[in-house]
């Protein structure tokens, strides 16, 4: 940083961006395991994350045991099986080719809730938008997902659940809200574009959409 500006040299705002241009939702792992103190570092960074009201929502479930996993797979299965179901033509074909859970072979699981009642805070900036909790768990996963790239390391955000049954199987408070349900791992390869612009399903805008009021 320079002076008092804070602001950083041109290198690390390049590679900032660079960073940034190769995060991707990994879906295809490897079940080499990741070492517990490179997890730890890269948690660290929810500590980090702006929250509203200085709440800090977030909580975080690890998803370890056989039983639980299983659970979570299942629920993913099914609630694939509606998805495919509810698509014609063209997506329908695609869709089957799509790899859209790592759970297979992830190494780490985390299940992202949002603590909807917490207290700390008191309040602040979530009275008139209370759903600004759950935007502050989105923003800290964010900050995640890019320290774990940093290390080498992929995330994949699984969201074909049912979120319900799946807060049942883990036994968690009910005023906790899954927000993210994150396999985490080694990827397999380290793709130049997401994997959904290769397969065909969808394309990047061509610019970013802004209008003036």
């Amino acid at each position: 940083m320079s002076g008092d500006t804070h602001i950083f040299p041109a290198a690390f705002r390049n590679d900032l961006t660079e960073l940034m241009r190769w995060r991707r939702d990994v879906r295809h792992f490897r079940t080499a395991p990741v070492d517990e103190t490179v997890l730890a570092r890269c948690l660290e960074s929810f500590r980090l994350a702006p929250s509203v009201g200085l709440s800090e929502p977030w909580r975080i479930l690890r998803v370890e045991s056989a039983s639980a996993r299983k659970a979570a797979r299942e629920n993913f299965e099914a609630a694939n099986a509606r998805a495919l179901a509810g698509y014609a033509g063209k997506k329908a074909a695609l869709y089957p080719k799509l790899k859209l859970s790592g759970m297979d072979r992830a190494p780490v699981q985390l299940a992202i809730y949002c603590d909807d009642a917490t207290v700390q805070g008191s309040g602040l900036g979530a009275a008139t938008m209370p759903e600004m909790r759950r935007y502050s768990v989105v923003a800290a996963i964010s900050m995640f997902w890019l320290a774990l790239r940093a290390e080498g390391l992929g995330l994949g955000w699984v969201s074909i659940l049912d979120p319900d049954r799946l807060s049942r199987d883990l036994d968690v408070p009910d005023n906790w809200t899954l927000v993210a349900y994150l396999c985490i791992g080694w990827p397999e390869a380290v793709r130049d574009s997401p994997e959904l612009e290769e397969i065909g399903w969808e394309k990047r805008a061509p610019g970013l959409w802004m209008e003036t009021r």
